[in-house]
């Protein structure tokens, strides 16, 4: 029998911290996620070994036997995950400033702008380290942490990097074939395309829909799991896409992107940044990057 991939190690992390709190939403808090991105999680991982870990209550959750089977396992394996992690993590350096972020952030913020920081900051090195669980931020013992997630969840010591609001986008290529206008659209009038979500949020085409007095039947076409990739298909030309204008303001300034309707929705899940007190670095660093989140929404999105 051929050897079969394991399941993705996010559908375990869910299913351990639900089992272990027996709530969905309590582990959504936990792993700064939206309730319904674990519950599927949950549910592929059910798919996948072909039986039921949970029996879904009005007023909880419990473990079936299968899954009180599944759970000390999982919390082992999650548990020496952490504890190899924790053995090879390098000794820490004074002189080193070290950033945890997602992979959106990195690319389209911190690639085209960190040099000029760099530049300002000679006596700053920087070390870069892309995570996406709450716990992968913890283990990094990073000085800034730039995490994803609802903003009703956010930390209290954390601020919001950017406006935290989305807007439709697309390469202006995608018009210029049909001779069309690359601006003001309805959603009607972007039937026509494919449409690009980012999965695992609160924010869905039905809500933008709903906030601008307008409605849409179809539903999305691609869906992705992070505003970054959003913002690459609508750079290809595969659709429109609802994404964060944080992420898209820079494509938006060369041109790359345009917002094809007036509308800008408040997110239900952002951007946040924590900087660990008392580290000049970090706080400088925390200082500029939320100056150029500024600028850059505000220039792409006036």
């Amino acid at each position: 029998m051929k050897n079969r991939t394991l399941p993705p190690t996010g559908w375990f992390r869910a299913f351990e911290s639900s089992a272990r709190l027996l709530s969905f939403t309590a582990a959504a808090d936990e792993l700064g996620l939206t309730q319904s991105a674990v519950s599927q999680q949950i549910k592929s991982l059910e798919v996948r070994f072909g039986c039921a870990l949970f029996v879904r209550r009005h007023r909880g959750i419990l473990l079936t036997d299968e899954g009180r089977r599944l759970f000390p396992l999982v919390a082992e394996g999650i548990g020496n995950l952490k504890a190899a992690a924790a053995a090879f993590e390098p000794a820490a350096d004074p002189g080193l400033l070290t950033i945890a972020t997602s992979v959106s952030i990195a690319q389209w913020f911190l690639v085209p702008r960190l040099k000029l920081f760099t530049e300002q900051n000679r006596d700053i090195r920087v070390r870069i380290v892309n995570a996406v669980w709450p716990d992968e931020f913890v283990a990094s013992s990073a000085d800034v942490q730039i995490q994803f997630g609802p903003i009703e969840s956010a930390d209290k010591s954390s601020t919001p990097l950017g406006n935290n609001q989305l807007a439709l986008v697309a390469s202006p290529s995608l018009f210029e074939s049909a001779g069309k206008s690359s601006s003001a659209h309805t959603l009607s009038g972007l039937s026509d395309y494919s449409l690009i979500q980012t999965v695992g949020t609160s924010d869905t085409w039905q809500k933008f829909a709903e906030t601008s007095g307008e409605s849409i039947d179809d539903p999305a076409t691609l869906l992705v799991d992070s505003h970054g990739l959003s913002v690459d298909f609508a750079r290809a030309g595969f659709g429109v896409a609802l994404t964060s204008t944080l992420i898209s303001s820079p494509c938006i300034i060369s041109g790359s992107l345009v917002q094809v309707h007036p509308a800008v929705m408040a997110a239900r899940d952002g951007y946040f940044i924590n900087t660990r007190k008392g580290n000049n670095a970090a706080e400088e660093f925390s200082l500029w990057i939320q100056n150029e989140a500024r600028e850059s929404e505000a220039g792409a999105f006036a």
